[in-house]
């Protein structure tokens, strides 16, 4: 007898699928994003900035001869698969497949979260914060905030749209700073959730551990780089959004759920991007 999933399942699939992936790839909306690239590769522009001249009655305008440049992303192909016996016979477990599309979502979406992270590791941005900034081999403090963003505003980066990405130990040692958490100084989030939202001007994002990578380094006695960027400043294009397959294989006697991701990601512009040590 032919074993069969009905189209309208595969499609609930694919959709939960999507919406988990979009809930936990949390650095998604912090950069450019370029979606349906029908190429390999994905230009993103860049244009430098002009300098007005005295207008002089009756003569030519002089031109501002602004730079123009691309920054190149190569797409890269990736999936996430996983046999299940959960689909027999066209009966579906509803909570087994809710477990399911949490782990292909997840997993899809920390990989998109890499590839922005590998793209500002890659940036080799000159605006850094060594890990002496307010004490000798500190971890995150006020102090390394604060030049992280005199750094940007000595660029003229906007104060809009600016993106800190921490460790849960940076987190930790930033909470300890009177200034973070008291309610004199910052919202009272800090005091009752343990957590940070913004300061300083920057929206915090917070990563634990993860297998793919995360932010590298850390650790007793080890620096990990952390990094604060503009939105602007990044560019992520995506060919082939999410897709889910659902295939019976005999040989296993398992259906094998596959969601996959086209992406890759590239530094546009480093002048918007700073790179801070921490010492945990």
């Amino acid at each position: 007898m032919a074993i069969s999933i009905s189209n309208a399942f595969v499609t609930l699939f694919d959709t939960e699928v999507k919406q988990a992936y979009q809930a936990d790839a949390v650095l998604r909306n912090t950069v450019r994003l370029r979606t349906g690239v029908q190429a390999s590769t994905h230009k993103f522009p860049k244009i430098g900035a002009g300098v007005a001249t005295v207008r002089v009655p009756q003569t030519d305008v002089t031109p501002l001869n602004v730079s123009y440049s691309q920054a190149t992303v190569t797409l890269v192909d990736y999936n996430a698969s996983e046999y299940s016996d959960v689909f027999n016979a066209g009966k579906v477990n509803f909570e087994e497949r809710q477990e399911l599309v949490q782990v292909v979502g997840k997993a899809i979406g920390r990989r998109a979260d890499q590839i922005i992270i590998d793209a500002l590791a890659a940036s080799g941005t000159s605006l850094t914060v060594s890990n002496d900034i307010g004490g000798t081999d500190t971890n995150l403090n006020v102090a390394k905030l604060r030049e992280a963003k005199r750094l940007l505003d000595a660029g003229n980066v906007p104060m809009e749209d600016r993106y800190i990405l921490i460790h849960a130990s940076n987190l930790s040692n930033l909470l300890s700073e009177t200034s973070v958490t008291s309610s004199d100084f910052n919202t009272v989030k800090a005091l009752v959730q343990g957590d940070i939202n913004t300061f300083l001007g920057f929206n915090f994002v917070t990563i634990g551990d993860r297998a793919e990578g995360g932010l590298t380094g850390g650790g007793s006695g080890s620096d990990r780089t952390v990094y604060a960027w503009h939105k602007t400043s990044l560019g992520m294009a995506e060919g082939m959004g999410i897709r889910s397959e659902i295939n019976y294989v005999p040989e296993k006697t398992s259906w094998l759920v596959t969601s996959m991701l086209s992406a890759g990601a590239t530094a546009i512009d480093a002048g918007g991007i700073v790179s801070i040590t921490c010492r945990e």
